[in-house]
């Protein structure tokens, strides 16, 4: 909440300026727990989904096809990056919001932790002795 008035940038993950998904990067950082950079990759993160009557505080919220996340603050309410021309601010959950609601995680450092192993299995190079056949 403390970074509310401060520019949307996009690409932004500093007080110089946020873009949504660096907002909540920055913010979970706080709290020790590392989240990927994008909203798809946060979202994508977490197995565990949230519906949107069992929204809480933290709870991170995605909206037109994974394209913008913010996180809520109170109940109804959320504080995002909204886009460019903006600042940092909290905002009512809308019904506008609502329609645009893709889903939500709650992140936790075990959450992450599998999302961690997923993407380093992921750079793991392929065996040698592995080959096709046809």
């Amino acid at each position: 909440m403390d970074k509310r008035g401060i520019p949307y940038v996009w690409g932004g993950t500093s007080d110089r300026g946020y873009d949504c998904s660096g907002l909540m990067l920055r913010a979970y950082e706080k709290a020790g727990i590392e989240l990927p950079r994008t909203a798809r990759e946060q979202y994508g993160a977490f197995d565990r989904k949230i519906d949107w009557d069992r929204l809480k505080p933290g709870d991170l919220v995605f909206f037109s096809g994974l394209g913008h996340v913010g996180m809520i603050s109170k109940p109804g309410y959320m504080v995002h990056a909204p886009h460019s021309g903006d600042v940092v601010k909290e905002e009512k959950l809308s019904s506008w919001r609502r329609q645009a609601f893709v889903g939500a995680v709650r992140p936790d450092p075990k959450g992450v932790r599998q999302w961690a192993e997923l993407r380093e299995q992921r750079r793991e190079p392929v065996p040698a002795s592995l080959t096709a056949t046809l």
